[in-house]
């Protein structure tokens, strides 16, 4: 993985995302030496992509984008109008990303987190259908942005519509690759791949976004996973973008819960990023 460009993500800190709380967190991040800040888009809004813009510019940070499938954000197994507002808000991340020079909308672009429910074989490939035809519009309209779209496949208390990497690769066969690919969470992949770096290359080519954490959510590094096997297969699969270290504050009860977050994950909120950090720089062979 040398010369990775290496992120972090601001729910570590907060949610939602605000231009002060930007302000306050962007030059922290840039001085612990991270390349990437991670964005997310709760609501448009919340935040200004162009104060964003200007500010990680004078910083020297790049920019990637989470959207966020919340209640209500539906592409499948929904009404008409439920579908085109959420294609309408996925449009509009995706030109919140063309400003902040995000190469991609990362995140389970297909149903809100926290809905499950029981699929025949059948009824999932009608779902798996439905997705393509939804999510065209959205990839359509990115792409024009020169951004693409990467689908996350979460774990299955969080989903049961896509798990795993296979179940996303056939989902979203019929898109075009160089609009439309996959984001892989390593939080999720701990949970429902057999074989992480084995899911990593037959996913080669449709990687469009890799987020990072320990197998609870901490810091990368005090966990139990085999980074150099997971780093060996990102390279094999030919993926050149950032690592982005993805965690949650329990300050905020909604996405705490969310993301059951129901224990101190290390010593600080800070530690996660900045342990996180120095152990993925040491797999590069830099320092610390």
């Amino acid at each position: 993985m040398a010369g990775r460009a290496l992120g972090v993500n601001t729910w570590v800190w907060t949610s939602p995302l605000t231009d002060a709380a930007l302000a306050e967190l962007a030059p922290r991040i840039r001085d612990w030496g991270f390349d990437v800040i991670e964005l997310p888009v709760e609501d448009v809004g919340d935040w200004t992509p162009a104060r964003a813009a200007r500010l990680l510019s004078d910083l020297g940070l790049a920019a990637t984008i989470t959207l966020v499938m919340g209640p209500g954000r539906e592409l499948v197994a929904a009404d008409p109008a439920t579908v085109a507002a959420t294609q309408d808000y996925l449009r509009r991340v995706a030109d919140a990303a063309a400003e902040v020079g995000s190469p991609v909308i990362a995140g389970p672009a297909y149903a809100s987190v926290g809905r499950t429910w029981r699929l025949t074989e059948a009824e999932r490939t009608a779902c798996y259908a439905e997705l393509a035809d939804h999510l065209a519009p959205v990839v359509a309209h990115a792409a024009a942005a020169g951004v693409r779209v990467a689908v996350e496949p979460l774990n299955r208390y969080e989903t049961s519509l896509l798990n795993t990497v296979d179940q996303a690769l056939t989902a979203l066969a019929g898109l075009p690759a160089d609009g439309c690919g996959l984001a892989l969470d390593v939080y999720h992949m701990n949970i429902e791949e057999t074989d992480i770096a084995a899911a990593v290359r037959r996913a080669a080519g449709r990687i469009a976004h890799v987020q990072v954490c320990a197998n609870d959510r901490g810091a990368p590094g005090a966990d139990h996973l085999d980074w150099p096997a997971l780093l060996a297969a990102l390279d094999d699969s030919g993926y050149t973008g950032p690592l982005v270290i993805e965690s949650f504050t329990a300050d905020n009860a909604t996405i705490a819960t969310a993301a059951s977050i129901w224990r101190p994950l290390a010593r600080d909120q800070d530690a996660i990023a900045v342990d996180g950090l120095a152990f993925l720089r040491t797999l590069d062979g830099k320092d610390g």
